[in-house]
């Protein structure tokens, strides 16, 4: 019977175009987009950084050092224009006005300190809102300063490594699929879990408040079929919803990288396969699984409560800024799944999947996260069948 009802609920929900768009189309096409255009984005500015001309404004001597130097860096550093001035006050405001991209001060008395062999003062005036600049001033200076430092050797008749105590090499024992796990793991479940949330949330709607309005609740209640067999056959559609609209989003991921080759690196594309794996994808859904499971339970409630289809999407849509807000949580660096973040809904899928994709998922931890969100999600289904089994909720006056 349950399954009877589950049939015919998937097929009205098939049948509203405006679900099947938030279900399948969205997430499917949603996360190629998004990717194609980031990375088309971020090739242009690259390109355009690496091209721009950057015009370089200076307040010092005519015949100083860092003047000279900065006129006989080579091109592959980026191209350049030098702008000399009188004082500082001018240059500051052709700075906020974007004419300049970065500044020097360099004193009257700079040669006095380069022939005494001292370290010469040397200020740098940037606008932090223009991204990359400081980056170039510092990649000129510090080329300025080895020129210098060989210089003052070479007069001081010393040799580098004499000077030098230690040589010292660092060693990363992180693999790349760890790094990618640690550092870009948290987008993944993120998408996951907003996708899986908006899956959900249209054939709640529709399914519940979307009946009581179109009158036809009161039908199906009078069939000879208990009221829990109702509610566990159109849960199973909410629940079949939010895990095919997550299904879709890592379909677009597949696409982005398969079809569209936004990962051009092939070592970096054999460790995204390494990670994209039958077994990551199993212990991928049995996290999501409960986790949908319970945002059907968060939804049905309010869905039976309202009367009206736009009252349960004004109460449901800030719902999902508060679920999705903890699964920000993998983005930042430094937190761990342990016993306490693993007993935290959410948070824990958040970062299980973290770990999972790193391979440094401890199966206990997993364990417990998958038992918090299994009862989280038993609960919120018990709460949703005291919620339709109330009469009143079920039936418009």
């Amino acid at each position: 019977m349950i399954f009877t009802i589950f049939k015919k609920e998937l097929k009205d929900t098939l049948r509203d175009r405006r679900t099947l768009i938030m279900m399948l189309v969205i997430p499917l096409l949603l996360f190629p987009i998004i990717l194609n255009v980031f990375v088309a984005i971020s090739s242009s500015f690259q390109e355009e950084a690496a091209t721009k001309t950057v015009k370089i404004g200076l307040v010092g001597p005519n015949d100083n050092y860092v003047k000279e130097q900065l006129e006989n860096l080579p091109e592959s550093l980026g191209k350049k224009e030098i702008i000399m001035y009188k004082d500082t006050t001018a240059m500051k405001e052709d700075l906020k006005k974007d004419t300049l991209q970065f500044a020097l001060f360099i004193p009257n008395d700079f040669k006095k300190f380069k022939d005494e062999l001292k370290p010469a003062p040397v200020t740098v005036y940037y606008n932090a809102t223009d991204m990359g600049m400081q980056e170039r001033a510092e990649s000129y200076l510090e080329t300025i300063e080895d020129i210098a430092q060989q210089e003052r050797y070479l007069d001081l008749d010393l040799k580098e490594e004499e000077l030098k105590p230690l040589n010292v090499e660092y060693s990363n024992v992180a693999s790349t699929k760890e790094m990618i796990g640690k550092l870009a793991g948290g987008i993944l479940p993120y998408i996951f879990i907003a996708f899986g949330f908006i899956g959900c949330m249209y054939p709640a709607i529709d399914l519940f408040t979307g009946e009581k309005e179109r009158g036809t609740i009161e039908t199906l209640l009078t069939t000879p079929v208990a009221r829990w067999q109702i509610l566990f056959g159109k849960m199973g559609v909410v629940v079949l919803s939010g895990l095919l609209a997550a299904s879709c989003a890592l379909l677009g991921l597949f696409l982005s990288i398969e079809v569209f080759k936004i990962v051009d690196d092939p070592k970096l594309l054999e460790v995204i396969h390494e990670i994209l794996s039958f077994k990551f994808i199993i212990l991928l859904y049995a996290l999501l699984f409960p986790l949908t499971v319970f945002f059907a339970g968060l939804m049905i409630p309010i869905a039976v409560y309202a009367k009206s289809f736009k009252e349960a999407q004004s109460i449901i849509t800030p719902l999902n800024i508060l679920v999705v807000m903890p699964a920000m949580v993998g983005f930042f660096p430094g937190i761990e799944l342990n016993a306490i973040t693993a007993s935290i809904p959410v948070v824990n899928v958040v970062l299980a999947t973290k770990e999972l994709i790193a391979g440094t998922l401890d199966y206990g931890l997993l364990a417990l996260s998958f038992s918090v969100m299994l009862l989280l999600a038993i609960i919120a289904v018990i709460v949703s069948f005291k919620r339709f089994d109330k009469e009143t909720n079920v039936v418009i006056s």
